[in-house]
């Protein structure tokens, strides 16, 4: 994905290996660039997943950048919605539509720019 990351999640994200993710991401990510989350192959997600969204999606907007969750289903999509989470978060049906969101913004910001 030009200007961004694109990580695709599956599995279960847990107290048992949510750290990992989390620095997984930090590695994978250079400041200011966008990062979309595949999570379509992710079954369920704790509290400690969760942390993990919104530790990530803070750290990407005080950078000026944006997190895209794409493919939310099931369990993790209910923990996202009876929390509140899923209206403050940018949220897509699937990673084309994801990648297409990064991209206009993109060049809404180019055209400001300019």
């Amino acid at each position: 994905m030009a200007g961004g990351v694109l990580v695709t999640v599956t599995g279960e994200v847990d107290a048992t290996n949510a750290d990992r993710l989390e620095a997984y991401l930090s590695e994978v990510r250079a400041p200011g660039q966008n990062v979309i989350l595949d999570l379509s192959g992710l079954t369920f997600m704790d509290s400690r997943g969760l942390h993990v969204l919104l530790r990530l999606h803070g750290a990407v907007r005080t950078q000026q950048a944006r997190l895209s969750l794409a493919a939310v289903h099931d369990w993790p999509a209910r923990l996202l919605q009876i929390t509140g989470i899923w209206d403050a978060l940018d949220i897509h049906p699937g990673v084309e539509e994801a990648i297409q969101a990064a991209e206009d913004e993109q060049a809404h910001r180019q055209r400001e720019l300019s």
